[in-house]
């Protein structure tokens, strides 16, 4: 693989590393501003809702730009957002800090994907994008956990001058390493928006939403409900988080490779698993073995729904000629899935349904997640047996 790559995989890192190690430092930063956990949980629900405007916002104006200096100027958004937050004396300006950063997320995925395709000869191209991403799958795998562990010793804000450091290097690995790639098109919008006029479409960004919200919702408060309600010690979360990352990278996996054989057989059974998994696991709260399984599985089943739904998008988009908007849109709608469940765990808990409602609230959203794959399944036969039928 060209030593370019690796410049994307520790960009996609540090991206990863911001996004999901709020999941393990949520005591500390509730405790800091002096706020409740719901409250605190606003800096996951922030950072996914700024990469839902993020995403599609800077993919049209940084198309005319040339793709390496696009990088960069991503990567400086990324480290000063973190250093804001960094800062922050107050959950108000942590929470700007959190946008500034999201803001990074889906153009450096969706820009990094194209640079890594161009590096390598056509056969190659997907393993190419994947090593990109091995950098969200360490992040998770290592780079949560670890940071959890800096958090419990040294305190919260430190986690996020790492990340600010993380940045600075993306942007010096970026320039020494990645080279000049001309500007692409402008994307035309009016022509790339015919595709949210596409029921299919629609109805798939419909499980983007609430099939990945149905994991975080339970994810972002795993910290205070393992502690409170399972009785696991601050340094057991942290090796909680690596399950969860561990699960992630299955998912991709096993998602990635089935979703070839059939993509919606992939969504019937990932989301209906997941759905049970998480009554599970609500259920079984206080007993570790279940609770380390569920956080396994969880996350495997959620994350295992990413690549046949991005597909199905795509492949959606494209037959109506509009891929380029649909398909970053998409990735904005699965961190608009986060903020929402995100939110429904906070709101269960502020509720009074008790720390393991999370659990039961994102089992909710999977089977809402299941019934919208079965309408999407429904509608792509019925376009078939018309085609056949005109033909």
């Amino acid at each position: 693989m060209p030593i370019a790559l690796l410049a994307l995989a520790v960009g996609a890192f540090g991206i990863g590393l911001t996004e999901f190690v709020i999941a393990g430092i949520l005591p500390q930063i509730a405790a800091d501003f002096g706020v409740n956990i719901p409250t605190a949980g606003l800096m996951a629900t922030s950072y996914a809702l700024g990469v839902f405007v993020g995403a599609p916002l800077l993919t049209v104006l940084g198309a005319r730009v040339p793709r390496k200096t696009m990088l960069i100027a991503l990567g400086f958004i990324f480290t000063v957002g973190n250093i804001i937050t960094a800062i922050a004396p107050t959950l108000a300006l942590a929470i700007v800090g959190r946008i500034i950063t999201s803001f990074n997320h889906g153009a450096f995925f969706g820009i990094g994907s194209i640079i890594a395709a161009s590096l390598v000869a056509p056969g190659r191209q997907a393993s190419a994008i994947a090593f990109m991403f091995s950098g969200l799958t360490l992040a998770n795998l290592l780079g949560v956990p670890l940071g959890t562990w800096l958090a419990q010793l040294f305190g919260w804000r430190l986690v996020f001058w790492v990340i600010a450091g993380i940045g600075l290097f993306t942007m010096v690995c970026v320039a020494l390493l990645v080279p000049h790639i001309e500007k692409g098109k402008a994307v035309a919008l009016r022509a790339e928006l015919r595709a949210f006029v596409d029921p299919q479409v629609l109805l798939v960004m419909g499980i983007t939403i609430f099939g990945p919200a149905a994991f975080f919702t339970s994810i972002t408060y795993i910290a205070p409900m393992m502690i409170e309600k399972a009785g696991f010690s601050a340094s057991g979360v942290a090796w909680l988080m690596v399950l969860f990352g561990f699960g992630l990278a299955v998912g991709n996996w096993v998602g990635g490779r089935f979703a070839d054989r059939s993509l919606f057989g992939t969504l019937f059974i990932t989301l209906a698993a997941q759905g049970t998994v998480l009554l599970i696991f609500w259920a079984g709260i206080e007993n570790h073995m279940v609770a380390c399984i569920s956080v396994f599985l969880m996350a495997a089943f959620g994350f295992a729904t990413v690549s046949p739904i991005q597909k199905l998008v795509m492949d959606r988009a494209s037959h109506a000629g509009a891929p380029t908007m649909a398909a970053s849109v998409n990735i904005g709608m699965f961190n608009l899935g986060n903020a929402l469940g995100a939110w429904a765990g906070g709101a269960t808990i502020a509720a009074g349904f008790g720390l393991a409602s999370p659990n039961w609230a994102g089992a909710i959203l999977s089977f809402i997640a299941l019934g919208l794959a079965f309408l999407a399944w429904q509608s792509a036969r019925k376009d078939y047996a018309l085609q056949v039928h005109v033909e």
